[in-house]
């Protein structure tokens, strides 16, 4: 059933509850399964009508559907057993546990031998466990508060417990419309028309005089409507409003334009139409995902459940006739439901606001290319670092490039590693045939491993380690005949890794030991591709098979939950986009017919079909998304662009030619790179104007680097082998070194591999004095004093009023930046489109706009009854910019980026939140810092405290998640780290950083924690140093306050990339260290940003630093002031200062002694 139709239903609907046809209304609610009516529902309970209620619930679910629809049934049947047993009435309670309750015995054996046991007590309340049962009222309204929590929580009632918000007599006035329209439409217009029919168009039958009617009056053609009944979720029915007719210029332009803009109010108020034409063929599917695990128990509530995900049920193919595109109604819910009874997730962000791109954003521009020397068959760039890239070959080779320095930096030919261990079918296969290739290689979500799929039988992983070995970690006989995809997930806390085969199976392995977990089998043919993905903490799988069809799985043994036709009917891959809220496939007919499409993921359709491609395709289309902007793929010798919200090609481009007829391809993680394969054996790297720049940065560091680097003095000892071009905007993890570059031997720099530099320092070489001693000599730290050495903006402020920037962030899409006050008032900036700055994003050169919607309100916390520019302020932004969570000493408000309304409030005080945190796997969890010591992990979707951590001895000042380690590290006033397991949130240490010398110890004092790139190291910030502290709290570097940069930090933030550091001071001075080392590279003084004018040095400084989200070396400041400066570096390709020489047996010197050495970081001290 189409959206439309859909929306039909709901229309009817209201129109039987409006003319009292009551039982009607249940039963099209029933039938069509489309709103489940809770009064109706809770009415039947409360009646104890439960034959009833089971026929209104099977209408929605059934019991073996999910876990929670088994509990539901459950719990209403015990109910019923338990009332026929207080009613003495042992036949009917023997019936109920026959008919009814039997079916779960095969589910929990001893649960229904506990429940049989009952029958044999003179009064069920004997056993311990239904002791407090109370009388049946009472039962029924208990029972009933479970069964609420649980209809909410079953992901078969998503979008179906809330009514759509519309006006009052809906049906009547899409009527009135109509024939208004009709009316318009007539030769012979009377002025006061008699409507007799609604089923024959109406038409006024010409004058006997010949003469032409006046027009018609302006209101309703139907007659009077009857009151309106109630209907809950609706409220009170506002009365029936005139229709006005349009004018005739109006009609003119809707009849000759196919999709005009609405120019009258009574055109604007209705759709399009109500069914779509029968040509566009379109149909609705149902989606569901049951859940797993909870075990039922005859008394215990069901335990919390994470929501799940709606996904494909009783499919149908939706056909490829074109047809019109209608909006459907997951893109209309901006605001989602707060509490129970409204929509599941409250940040999940289902619409997708407008892209807003240049053509430049796309890579189109070739800047490498490299030669592989044989045909690449997969790709795939490193998800951290870049400008890395891995490739498989037709002949079993895999090989590692770093574009920049066209260098191949690792490179591994197939090999079984032992023979003997493999199955008697591979064996057979490779003594018959001992070709191999390559069919899908790709790196695990931080990059640290990496999997290749073989065409034959053998899945192989590769350890990825800072000691430049690309070591072989495990080999797998995972199925019979050919690999054929193969990813990376997380279902639970370890790594898995999933493969699909010829063999027409899918399984899943663990990535560490490689035992098989699981097995999934109901595919016909081989299976062709794999997809798995997560939403709202629910773990699943798609997979595709040659015949075209998709099914979905979950984590267990019980089948899957989808099948259903792909367009194309063969060979088809499915991607999601890089937030992970829009769902795309690609393929191929056997007759050459490519398909890509969009799916709407609410009704299982196809949302669009892009157009573009050749009609008859020479091969299997590739495809790739980017920037949840474009999607990409490869056709008729080129590359094809589109928007992700526009069928039609957006553009091409040949890449100057050599291109196959269906060239593979990939983006990198910030879609600034786009790697094509080549008719050559080869890949050429496309890049935009940031790709561009990232290439050219990496290329010159790369040249530094060769020129400065020392030599090895004993070719015994081989150094850990690192990016030789360090790294720029993610590219900071190792390079895997092989013996054909075994020259590549460049000092290391990564942060955790900084213990094992200092003990390789330890080995006794003399050190070549001569050039590094010049070098030492020569290097100076950058100190910025004045204006003309970067670029700087003081963000325009209507606001007459001084007070403190206490928060300050970007948006995650680094457009616009959000300040908070010490006066609990937001300030929003956005950066606008134009001629001088075409990419919109945010930059020093422009000034932005302080930005206020056309309701002129502001955007303003509530506060306690104390002082707000005393209360500790905290603000978290979600993942898709529209919602900001708030806090100033007050309540927790939720507020709409969009309209600054506030959505709801939450927590009040005492205590006040002092800090906040998005769970990074459910952003309905949010652990909330307290002023009285605790951390307070609250679900916002039922506005329930789910667990409350206590160890802090003063207010918690900063939360950081890390999802790889899944803990919580959290800071306290009382400048103590704890970390906390994520699973069981259980206490795993804690640590008091310690003071520097000279410094009185115990420390107090605000301490803030953040979490680099790699998830595994955490930056620390205390008024008396910086401190690096690795997974386990324990310190691996300090910095302190000294010598050039005195005064006390104030803040400190790494950069986007995680390669720096930036810290403010109390003087006014911003620093700029090195991430890893914490080597300051870099001087800010006050004077450079802000006017003498405005304030006499060292009486302003930055409160709050925020790294803007792509630009590594852009910042911005919040002052005490009030102001808010963005600062970058002067020319947009360089970076803040030269980064310190490595120590050598000598440490740098510099002719400003306030400027030298002793800026070097400190071990951490014991």
């Amino acid at each position: 059933m189409s959206s439309l139709s859909r929306e039909l239903v709901f229309l009817i609907l209201q129109f039987l509850d409006e003319e009292k046809f009551k039982e009607a209304v249940h039963k099209l609610e029933q039938e069509s399964g489309f709103y489940f009516n809770m009064k109706h529902f809770e009415d039947l309970v409360q009646g104890g009508e439960w034959d009833e209620v089971e026929r209104y619930l099977g209408g929605f679910t059934k019991v073996e559907d999910n876990r929670y629809s088994m509990k539901i049934f459950f719990e209403i049947r015990k109910q019923k057993y338990l009332e026929a047993l207080d009613r003495h009435d042992r036949a009917k309670a023997v019936e109920i546990l026959v008919k009814d309750l039997k079916v779960f015995a095969s589910f929990n054996e001893e649960l229904f031998k506990e429940i049989t046991q009952l029958l044999t007590l003179e009064n069920f309340r004997q056993n311990e466990q239904l002791s407090k049962y109370g009388d049946t009222k009472s039962a029924r309204n208990i029972m009933l508060m479970e069964l609420k929590k649980l209809i909410e929580a079953n992901p078969l009632f998503r979008d179906k417990l809330t009514f759509p918000p519309f006006k009052a007599s809906r049906l009547r006035t899409l009527i009135n419309q109509s024939l208004n329209w009709q009316h318009q439409l007539c030769k012979n217009p009377r002025p006061n028309p008699d409507i007799k029919t609604l089923f024959t168009d109406h038409s006024c039958a010409a004058p006997t005089n010949g003469a032409r009617a006046p027009p018609p009056t302006n209101g309703p053609l139907v007659a009077a409507i009857p009151k309106p009944g109630a209907f809950p979720p609706m409220g009170a029915h506002s009365p029936f409003q005139p229709v006005v007719s349009p004018p005739a210029g109006a009609i003119a332009g809707w009849m000759t334009n196919a999709n005009p803009p609405l120019p009258h109010a009574a055109v604007a108020q209705a759709p399009p139409g109500l069914v779509q034409p029968p040509s566009t063929g379109f149909t609705s599917l149902q989606m569901y995902i049951p859940v797993s695990g909870h075990d039922l128990h005859v008394i215990n509530s069901l335990p919390c459940c994470t929501t799940e995900a709606a996904f494909l049920k009783h499919p149908r193919t939706p056909t490829s006739a074109p047809g019109m595109d209608y909006q459907t109604a997951d893109s209309e819910h901006l605001i989602k439901r707060m509490r129970m009874g409204q929509s599941e997730e409250v940040f999940s962000g289902s619409s997708h606001p407008p892209n807003i791109y240049s053509q430049d954003d796309i890579p189109k521009t070739v800047v490498r290319t490299l030669s592989q020397g044989s045909n690449v068959m997969s790709l795939d760039f490193h998800p951290m670092h870049q400008t890395i890239i891995l490739v498989g070959t037709n002949v079993g080779d895999i090989g590692i490039w770093e574009v920049a320095s066209r260098e191949r930096i690792a490179h591994r030919t197939f090999k079984v590693r032992e023979i003997g261990t493999c199955s008697l079918t591979l064996q057979a296969t490779l003594m018959k045939d001992a070709s191999i290739s390559v069919n899908r290689c790709l790196w695990s979500p931080d990059g640290s491993i990496l999997g290749v799929a073989f065409s034959k039988h053998i899945v192989q992983t590769y350890a990825f380690s800072l000691n430049g070995e690309l070591r072989q970690q495990m080999e797998i006989d995972a199925h019979v005949g050919g690999v054929n995809d193969i990813a990376f997930s997380h279902p639970t806390k370890s790594l898995s890794i999933i493969t699909c085969g010829d063999d027409k199976t899918i399984k899943v392995w663990d990535a560490t030991t490689g035992q098989m977990q699981y097995t999934f089998e109901g595919h016909e043919t081989p299976v062709y591709s794999v997809c798995p993905h997560s939403k709202e903490s629910i773990q699943f799988i798609f997979s595709t098979a040659i015949d075209g069809k998709i099914k979905a799985w979950l984590y267990d043994c019980l089948g899957s939950r989808v099948d259903y036709d792909a367009p194309g009917h063969w060979c088809t891959t499915m991607a999601y986009s890089a937030d992970g809220t829009r769902l795309f496939s690609c393929g191929t007919s056997k007759d050459g017919d490519s398909h890509l499409v969009e799916w709407n993921e609410t009704e299982g359709a196809i949302k669009r079909t892009y157009a573009g491609f050749r009609k008859r395709s020479l091969g299997v289309v590739q495809f790739d998304t980017t920037r949840n902007r474009f999607l990409a793929a490869g056709d008729e010798f080129m590359i094809k662009f589109w928007d992700m919200d526009n069928t039609s090609v957006l553009t091409t481009t040949d890449a100057d030619g050599g291109l196959p007829a269906s060239p593979r391809l990939r983006f990198n993680r910030e879609g600034s790179l786009l790697a094509v394969t080549t008719s050559d054996n080869g890949i050429k790297i496309l890049a935009n104007a940031d790709g561009q720049r990232l290439v050219r940065m990496l290329e010159s560091r790369a040249f530094e680097n060769s020129r400065g680097a020392p030599q090895q003095i004993n070719a015994n000892i081989k150094p850990p082998i690192v990016n030789a071009l360090g790294t720029v905007s993610n590219v900071s993890s190792p390079i895997a070194a092989t013996p054909e570059r075994a020259d590549r031997a460049l000092p290391a720099v990564s942060m955790s591999n900084l213990a094992a530099m200092d003990n390789n320092r330890i080995v006794d070489i003399k050190p070549k004095i001569s050039e590094d001693a010049e070098k030492i000599k020569s290097w100076k730290l950058a100190d910025i004093v004045d204006s003309a050495h970067l670029r700087t903006l003081r963000l325009p402020d209507t606001v007459t009023n001084s007070t403190k920037v206490v928060r300050l962030l970007y948006t995650n899409s680094g457009l616009a930046i959000l300040a908070l006050g010490s006066n609990a008032v937001h300030k929003l900036w956005k950066w606008t489109r134009n001629e001088r700055n075409p990419s919109g994003k945010s930059t020093a050169s422009v000034a932005p706009q302080l930005w206020q919607p056309s309701n002129g309100i502001l955007m303003t916390n509530e506060t306690s009854d104390g002082n707000p520019e005393e209360a500790t302020a905290c603000i978290a932004l979600s993942k898709n910019d529209s919602y900001v969570m708030s806090a100033s000493g007050g309540k927790v408000s939720l507020f709409n980026m969009m309209t600054f309304k506030v959505m709801t409030t939450f927590m009040p005080p005492p205590p006040a939140a002092t800090f906040l945190a998005f769970h990074p796997q459910d952003n309905n969890i949010i652990a909330i810092g307290m002023e009285d010591t605790t951390i307070q992990i609250y679900n916002v979707r039922v506005d329930e405290v789910k667990t409350k951590l206590k160890g802090h001895q003063k207010k918690i000042t900063g939360l950081a998640f890390s999802q790889s380690l899944n803990v919580l590290v959290s800071s306290g006033a009382d400048a103590q780290l704890c970390m906390w397991s994520i699973d069981g949130w259980e206490k795993k240490k804690s640590r008091f950083i310690q003071a520097p010398p000279a410094r009185a110890s115990p420390l107090v004092g605000d301490t803030k924690v953040q979490f680099h790139n790699d998830q595994t190291h955490l930056l620390v910030v205390h008024e008396s140093q910086l401190g690096i502290y690795d997974s386990k709290l324990d310190c691996l570097r300090s910095w302190s306050p000294r010598d050039a940069l005195p005064a006390p930090i104030s803040t400190a933030v790494y950069s986007c990339d995680g390669l720096l550091v930036y810290a403010g001071f109390v003087d006014g001075a911003v620093g700029v260290f090195e991430s890893d080392s914490l080597r300051l590279r870099c001087r800010i003084a006050s004077t450079a940003y802000i006017s003498p004018s405005i304030a006499s040095p060292g009486s302003v400084h930055p409160m709050v630093i925020a790294a803007h989200p792509s630009e590594p070396n852009q910042i911005a400041l919040g002052m005490n002031d009030g102001a808010v400066h963005v600062v970058e570096p002067s020319d947009p390709d360089s970076k803040w200062g030269v980064a310190p020489p490595q120590e050598n047996g000598a440490l740098p010197s510099s002719s400003n002694p306030a400027l030298n050495n002793s800026q070097a970081s400190e071990p951490p001290p014991r």
